[in-house]
């Protein structure tokens, strides 16, 4: 029975982590926004999703240890491999690649589609939950 439940979930499972990780990296954009050299960073939300869907790993690359003291790291998280500079519009003195523009629409636009998934997700549960208290 769980496995079912985890199968219809699994798809907006995947990409509300997508989105939520592509919101951290929205608000890290413009937390930097003042940060000389910061450049700013994204993710392709779906070509992130498709590649988590086939079972591509978007893990990144993982450290050498050279030394058996060596901690081992853990990498960028599941879809780390797929952070992607963003392209500047116009260069700032300070090398900072931050556009405050880009950035809130893109925020903005994440938000929208995080909660819009929640929704959804929160609609599977609800249709489960009565389908699990009508049946005798």
């Amino acid at each position: 029975m769980t496995d079912r439940i985890d199968a219809l979930l699994q798809v907006k499972r995947t990409a509300l982590n997508a989105r939520a990780y592509r919101q951290e990296l929205l608000a890290s954009n413009i937390a930097n926004a003042d940060t000389p050299n910061y450049k700013a960073r994204d993710i392709e939300f779906k070509s992130v999703l498709d590649g988590a869907l086939a079972g591509r790993t978007q893990a990144g690359l993982g450290l050498a240890a050279t030394s058996p003291r060596h901690f081992q790291g853990n990498g960028a998280g599941e879809f780390g491999g797929a952070v992607k500079y963003r392209t500047e519009f116009q260069p700032n003195v300070d090398g900072n690649t931050v556009n405050m523009d880009v950035e809130r629409a893109a925020f903005a636009e994440n938000s929208i589609q995080l909660e819009a998934m929640l929704t959804f997700i929160r609609n599977d549960l609800t249709t489960l939950q009565t389908a699990m208290q009508s049946t005798p």
